[in-house]
């Protein structure tokens, strides 16, 4: 069986810290400061949640980021998707990324702990939502800036806002402060980013107070609903998104 020790230094992007009791926190971050988002740490997101499935000994899973911003900029290399081949790869690498993250099969928590511009489903995905006052959501990659939204932030979006609003969100890149993104119901609660780690551990240590199955299928019926619609349109939206970006000559 798995254990912390054989993952804990197995990845750049993302610091592992455990408690006694269980609870893994997982920070995203390049050298230390705000993570830049691109095709590695996605990759290495995959890979990494599959590791947190499996080990029994994780209870409760937080997740953060380093610095001020929780998914705050992209970095990915001009032509990354040149061709099919190349598309086929970073589409592979996503919904790993995605499949596994709803896989886990302990409760999350995601403290966003500031501007989530990027991939914010990383944080969405997650069962409770709190963030800072300084988070901000939006879509910032993808139809602004001529790609289409296929890689699941879409089925999120339309999920969590309802349809008009979450095409909307996508077609204008709205921009949502943490207050407006707790009124329509995306996080449930706004804290000062002072008090936002202490919080998920307080939550943490609510959660830990029920038996580990209650926790755990707790958690695997509440993520049911969610497996479902990436299952029926992750691909289709990779495909069209691969399609999108040949054709505008990303």
């Amino acid at each position: 069986m798995i254990k912390l020790a054989d993952y804990r230094n197995k990845y750049r992007f993302f610091r592992l810290d455990r408690t006694e009791d269980g609870v893994l926190t997982i920070t995203f971050h390049t050298n230390g400061g705000a993570v830049v988002w691109g095709l590695e740490p996605i990759e290495e997101l995959g890979f990494l949640w599959a590791d947190v499935g499996v080990d029994r000994e994780n209870k409760v899973v937080i997740v953060t980021g380093a610095g001020d911003e929780f998914i705050g900029s992209v970095a990915v290399a001009s032509g990354a998707w040149k061709d099919a081949e190349s598309w086929d790869k970073i589409a592979s690498i996503v919904k790993r990324m995605t499949r596994n993250h709803l896989t886990i099969d302990v409760p999350m928590i995601a403290a966003v702990n500031g501007p989530a511009l990027v991939h914010s489903e990383q944080a969405l995905l997650c069962d409770i939502v709190i963030a800072s006052s300084t988070a901000v959501f939006q879509d910032s990659p993808h139809f602004i800036s001529g790609m289409v939204p296929g890689d699941g932030v879409q089925i999120m979006y339309n999920h969590l806002l309802g349809g008009n609003r979450g095409r909307y969100f996508l077609f204008m890149g709205e921009k949502l402060s943490a207050q407006a993104a707790l009124d329509r119901g995306l996080i449930s609660e706004v804290l000062s980013p002072e008090q936002l780690r202490n919080r998920a551990e307080e939550i943490a240590r609510h959660i830990l107070k029920q038996p580990e199955l209650v926790r755990r299928y707790t958690r695997q019926l509440s993520v049911e609903p969610l497996r479902r619609l990436y299952a029926a349109y992750l691909e289709h939206g990779l495909a069209h998104e691969g399609l999108g970006a040949w054709a505008g000559g990303t």
